[in-house]
C-alpha cells in the first residue's frame, strides 16, 4: 500500500542540503540490515545540486562502496555530452568520492536505443534482487517536469507507465530526442521513491497531483504509486505553495 508524504523546504538550496542529509540517514538506516543497496538516479538541475553537496559534505560519511547506482533514464548522447545524466552525476559526484567504477551501471546513451533498452533491462534483472517477479530498487530518485512527466515518460506516451518491460525507448515530444527510460511498472516496484520538485513552474502540476484533482490524470507522475513501498515528495516553497 502506498504511503505518501510531503517534505517541504523553504528554498532550492535548503531542499538540496536538507535532502542530502535525509538521504545519507536513509542509506545508513538501510545498511544496518543489508550488505549493499541498489539506487536509481534521475537527471535534471535539482539532482546536480544535490550531487555537489553529497560530494562535498558526505564524501567520507556515506559508505559509497556498499551502494550500486543505476539510472532511471538517459538521453541518447555519449557520456561526455553535457546532456548526459550519467556524465553530470559522474562529474559532480562520483569522481569525487571513493566508489568502485564497477558499482556505476550507466545506460549507454551512445548505443542503439532499442538494443540498449534491452541490454540494460537484462542487466537490471540480473543484478537487482526481485520482489513480485520484478527488480526491487531500495531507493529511486525522480524529478517532475512542468508538463507532468517523470523519468522520460511524457504525457503523450502514457503506455510506458504500464509497460511490462523494464526499460523502453521514449521520445521527448518538443525536441524529438530519443531517450531510454525506466517504465512505471519497475518504478512502482521500488521500496522507497523520492520526488525532488523545485521551482514555481512545477507548482500547478505538483498541487494537482497532491490534491488528487481531475487534471492530474493527464500527468505521468500521478501514476507513480509504489505497490508496497513509500513515496515522498521533497519540495520547496516555490513549487509547493505557489498555487
Amino acid at each position: 500500500m502506498e504511503k505518501q508524504n510531503v517534505i517541504n523546504f523553504g528554498s532550492p538550496e535548503e531542499l538540496s542540503a536538507g535532502f542530502a542529509k535525509l538521504l545519507s540517514e536513509k542509506i545508513a538506516e538501510e545498511l544496518m540490515t543489508k550488505d549493499e543497496l541498489n539506487i536509481a538516479l534521475s537527471g535534471g538541475n535539482t539532482p546536480i545540486e544535490l550531487f555537489k553537496i553529497l560530494a562535498e559534505d558526505y564524501r567520507t560519511s556515506i559508505e559509497w562502496n556498499k551502494l550500486n547506482f543505476y539510472w532511471v533514464d538517459e538521453r541518447c548522447v555519449p557520456p561526455d555530452s553535457p546532456e548526459s545524466n550519467f556524465g553530470n552525476a559522474y562529474n559532480t559526484l562520483f569522481r569525487n568520492v571513493n566508489i568502485s567504477p564497477a558499482r556505476l551501471h550507466r545506460i549507454k546513451g551512445e548505443a542503439d536505443p532499442k538494443k540498449e533498452a534491452i541490454r540494460y533491462s537484462e542487466l537490471v534483472k540480473h543484478n537487482v534482487p526481485q520482489n513480485d517477479a520484478l527488480p526491487h530498487f531500495d531507493i529511486i530518485l525522480l524529478g517532475l517536469g512542468e508538463d507532468g512527466h517523470t523519468a522520460s515518460i511524457f504525457p503523450n506516451q502514457m503506455q510506458l507507465i504500464t509497460s511490462e518491460k523494464l526499460y523502453e525507448t521514449a521520445i521527448q515530444p518538443k525536441t524529438g530526442q530519443t531517450r531510454i527510460t525506466m517504465t512505471g511498472s519497475l518504478i512502482n516496484n521500488a521500496k522507497c521513491i523520492y520526488f525532488l520538485v523545485s521551482g514555481k513552474g512545477k507548482s500547478e502540476v505538483l498541487n494537482a497531483i497532491l490534491n488528487s484533482s481531475e487534471a492530474a490524470d493527464e500527468y505521468p507522475a500521478n501514476f507513480i504509486k509504489p505497490l508496497d513501498g513509500e513515496l515522498f515528495w521533497v519540495v520547496d516553497d516555490s513549487a509547493y505553495k505557489a498555487v
